[in-house]
């Protein structure tokens, strides 16, 4: 919905969120579609490695399932949302989405994670309904390789190595940097691709690009090399996850290595901040989904508002806006198709921009691969506390 209206919506649904009422079923066992209700389903990791994004999005879309029940629901019938947990583990993420098919969802809303989430929405292509991520960002994550009917709100890595690499060049002046590509899943591997693409077309040198491998605990060869190296990179791009990305960050601070770190969205985590702490916590770059605050979005001191009275607290992790924003784009596109048809919903999607809390969304038609054309929030940590830069599009894009 626009932000005028999500604003009036969440001005509204202050005092009633502090009730119970949110039609939702977050273990998934009972819900079933009926002609009066919607269900959207979620097959969000609730558990394991994708949890500390998954988790915070399903907070996300659990409260824009109260919002617009508040406000009269989609088409005018009540939405409910069913909650299977897909456990970090892509099989279990398959199964899950097939059986909220099963039960009757109108939509799915997929994990944040290409290896995670496509077994999600390749599901709901079979069944012929849209699946959205909130913020897979392979683009891989794409009507190309997923179906027509697919989507993910999240700018892909395109644009989001495209950002940093821009930076780092024109607003830094930094023009060598050493590469660290945790070889986890596409989302770390592609990033790191992107990012050199556009650092080199820029005139900048690539050192050296090193692996890892998540899970490995031990960023010693990493550091060697880095230190053996006759001349010091300006800076460190790292494309890992959490947990090791706190491990690799510490071990290159604990041993001396002072250079600045840059990165993607997998650093929005409240528990690298924690981990790295006021000591090891600044000169680090990074892109991400949004900010929480009014300086990325000035309706957020009403959302958030909305936000505490329903969880007892304020949001932690800027992965809560795009599983809001999710149902909402959902929500918002059944209305203008008027109807709950997938191929309408799609239709939908592709021709209308959406405003949302995570920015302007514009997606291109599913020929086109769904390309999501979005700005990327950028961010920098200081004593391990993010601090907004802004919203930035890159100058140039690079092909996926």
């Amino acid at each position: 919905m626009r932000r005028s209206a999500a604003l009036l919506l969440v001005i509204a649904l202050l005092a009633a969120f502090a009730l119970p009422g949110c039609a939702s079923s977050e273990d998934g066992g009972e819900g079933a579609a009926s002609e009066d209700t919607i269900i959207i389903g979620s097959a969000l990791c609730q558990t394991g490695i994708q949890a500390p994004l998954d988790e915070p999005a399903l907070r996300g879309a659990q409260l824009a399932v109260d919002v617009l029940n508040e406000n009269g629901g989609i088409l005018g019938k009540t939405v409910e949302l069913v909650a299977l947990d897909g456990k970090s583990d892509p099989v279990t993420v398959g199964n899950a989405a097939k059986q909220l098919v099963e039960q009757g969802a109108a939509a799915i809303i997929a994990p944040s994670d290409f290896d995670f989430g496509g077994p999600a929405s390749r599901e709901a292509q079979n069944a012929g309904i849209v699946g959205v991520s909130p913020c897979a960002s392979s683009p891989l994550y794409s009507s190309a390789a997923l179906g027509d009917k697919q989507f993910t709100l999240s700018m892909w890595n395109t644009t989001m190595g495209a950002v940093t690499a821009e930076y780092a060049y024109n607003e830094m002046g930094w023009r060598s940097v050493y590469v660290i590509t945790d070889d986890f899943i596409d989302y770390t591997k592609s990033l790191s691709r992107y990012f050199i693409v556009r650092f080199e077309e820029l005139g900048g040198e690539v050192m050296f690009e090193d692996t890892y491998t998540q899970g490995q605990a031990d960023a010693s060869a990493q550091l060697a090399r880095i230190k053996a190296l006759e001349e010091q990179p300006d800076f460190i791009y790292i494309s890992s996850y959490m947990p090791d990305l706190a491990l690799i960050i510490r071990t290159l601070r604990e041993s001396g290595v002072t250079q600045p770190v840059v990165g993607g969205d997998s650093y929005d985590d409240p528990s690298l901040f924690e981990s790295l702490g006021a000591e090891y916590g600044s000169d680090i770059y990074y892109d991400t989904h949004g900010f929480l605050s009014d300086e990325a979005n000035p309706d957020y001191s009403e959302w958030e508002a909305a936000y505490e009275a329903k969880f007892g607290s304020a949001p932690e992790a800027v992965w809560v806006m795009p599983g809001y924003d999710a149902v909402m784009a959902i929500a918002e596109a059944m209305e203008i198709a008027g109807t709950t048809d997938g191929a309408a919903v799609a239709k939908a999607m592709e021709e209308n921009t959406f405003e949302l809390l995570t920015g302007t969304l514009d997606w291109s038609d599913a020929a086109s691969g769904h390309e999501p054309n979005k700005a990327a929030a950028l961010v920098q940590l200081v004593d391990a506390k993010p601090e907004f830069i802004g919203w930035v599009i890159p100058e140039k894009i690079p092909a996926p």
